[in-house]
């Protein structure tokens, strides 16, 4: 029978969790393969700063990968560690109480994989040069409003309007009741609607 670590990246990740529960280190660094880039995102976009989000998403696999054990099927694997990667940064959030910064000033934010993962611009076509500029204008202004948010209203904002996942995802991933989810995204709408207005307007 052949091994199955020599067909690990087409594997579910069902299956290379359990070779990982067995202690298989070619599935440890496969799990972290698959998930280092989203789980880093998701890091990044909550606490603003490259380094710190470095540690924190080292940090989420640390402790994924320590309670293997533990990881229940019935969830996806990516609820279950954005869960961690979400806990960490909002206890890092509610220690450090990070400053706002603007991506372009950002230090060290200068890949495109960053900018890509992390850009709140708003969408023109064909724009000229001036409405490129303000739609940049708007997506900083939108950046720094979101972290002004308090951790769990920008948690919900970002797994909503930005990686796009459902009320139930999101309920799922951060443990909270439909209802609190709902609740705190619309409180955070109202929040970005009242720190936005007239930003579109200049």
């Amino acid at each position: 029978m052949p091994d199955p670590l020599f067909d690990l990246p087409n594997l579910p990740d069902a299956d290379v969790v359990v070779l990982a529960q067995q202690g298989r280190e070619a599935a440890y660094r496969e799990l972290i393969r698959r998930y280092e880039r989203p789980v880093f995102s998701l890091v990044y976009r909550m606490v603003r700063d490259r380094e710190t989000a470095e540690e924190l998403a080292q940090d989420t696999f640390v402790k994924a990968l320590n309670n293997i054990d533990r990881y229940s099927p019935e969830f996806k694997l990516s609820s279950w560690l954005f869960k961690i990667a979400n806990n960490l940064a909002i206890d890092q959030l509610r220690k450090a109480r990070l400053p706002t910064v603007s991506l372009s000033g950002a230090p060290g934010a200068a890949t495109a994989a960053e900018i890509e993962a992390t850009s709140f611009e708003v969408a023109t076509h064909e724009p000229s040069a001036l409405q490129a500029l303000e739609a940049r204008e708007i997506g900083s202004a939108i950046e720094q409003a979101i972290a002004k948010l308090r951790p769990e209203y920008r948690s919900c904002i970002i797994m909503r309007h930005v990686e796009g996942r459902s009320y139930e995802e999101i309920a799922t991933t951060l443990d909270l009741p439909l209802g609190t989810v709902k609740t705190y995204i619309h409180r955070a709408r109202n929040e970005l609607r009242t720190a936005l207005e007239g930003v579109d307007d200049g």
